[in-house]
């Protein structure tokens, strides 16, 4: 059986078939889900979207002298800047293939200009997050380079990055973005959330002490790919993981190295110009005037504004290992 793919529609073939069109096999797209969420406001004059942090203070252990005053403490923040970038792709449709057409064209291409767009702001802020600075390499390796082939997630050093978090006072996360809702909240059980390959879950499943999530008390929260839970991880799988392809310092072999990232509160930020986050445009035949003086073609886009910056490295901890499979 033959199939036959276009980048550009140009004809139709005059056959009769199934209008159900193929469903496309799409990542979970999940990085944008656990971040803050602060737009710049329109006309602000700026792209420029600032987070800010106060810093904790240190423990005040010296006893007061009566009669006394102390010197006192100073507050001291954190600032995390970032440009909010624009982003966007069209598809131009003719109008032979408008009128020839048995498929609503113009719907499936809004459907698939918007997930492009969301695969696009997903991969964006994947290749932010998996450059932080807190990371830690499965079966005591000391570099990526360092891994063999056989460098599996383990229950061991699972539980160490937990104690990472736990140590760096990373709270646990109660609340994720709400995809039906736009970008409003739900609650969840709290937990540290780690994003994964589908090939680590593989290896995560033989663990001891790992709950798939069809054995979670309430199905009420679970959410959308998670795949189960190991210690105080609640795993989201997706295909959009980071991979990293490198070559072994020992033997000079190609591995591909997984990596998971396992965050709580506040790890991370997002941000969008204030009601530019995402735009369909659809240009109808004859819209370009003189640039179109045959109304042949119309064309459908999207348009986004988006920026994701790590906020605070001690809430996110990058995992790396190899896949059994």
């Amino acid at each position: 059986m033959a199939y036959t793919t276009k980048t550009e529609i140009t004809d139709e073939v005059n056959n009769f078939y199934d209008r159900t069109l193929l469903e496309r096999l799409l990542p979970l797209l999940v990085h944008t889900k656990y971040g803050q969420v602060r737009d710049v406001p329109r006309k602000s004059g700026s792209n420029t979207i600032r987070f800010r942090r106060y810093n904790s203070l240190a423990v005040a252990t010296t006893a007061l002298t009566e009669g006394t005053t102390p010197v006192g403490s100073q507050l001291s923040i954190t600032d995390i800047t970032a440009n909010v970038l624009q982003y966007g792709d069209y598809v131009t449709i003719t109008d032979v293939v408008d009128y020839e057409s048995e498929d609503p064209v113009l719907t499936e291409a809004a459907q698939v200009m918007g997930e492009q767009a969301a695969n696009t702001t997903d991969q964006l802020a994947r290749e932010v997050l998996a450059v932080g600075t807190t990371v830690q390499y499965s079966d005591a390796r000391r570099s990526r380079t360092d891994f063999l082939a056989t460098c599996y997630a383990t229950a061991a050093t699972l539980r160490q990055a937990v104690a990472t978090l736990a140590t760096n006072n990373a709270h646990k996360i109660t609340r994720m973005v709400n995809p039906s809702t736009g970008f409003l909240t739900a609650p969840i059980n709290a937990a540290y959330i780690g994003i994964v390959h589908p090939k680590i879950v593989y290896t995560l499943k033989g663990i001891a002490g790992w709950v798939p999530v069809e054995q979670y008390p309430s199905q009420a929260d679970v959410i959308d790919g998670e795949a189960g839970a190991f210690d105080e991880i609640r795993f989201i799988q997706t295909s959009n993981a980071k991979t990293w392809a490198i070559v072994n310092n020992i033997a000079s072999t190609a591995l591909t190295i997984y990596g998971t990232l396992i965050f709580g509160k506040d790890a991370y930020g997002i941000s969008r110009i204030s009601g530019e986050a995402l735009k369909n445009i659809v240009k109808p035949l004859g819209s370009a005037g003189s640039a179109d003086p045959l109304d042949q073609r119309t064309t459908s886009g999207w348009k986004a504004t988006f920026v994701t910056m790590i906020l605070d490295d001690n809430a996110m901890l990058r995992y790396e290992c190899t896949a059994a499979i």
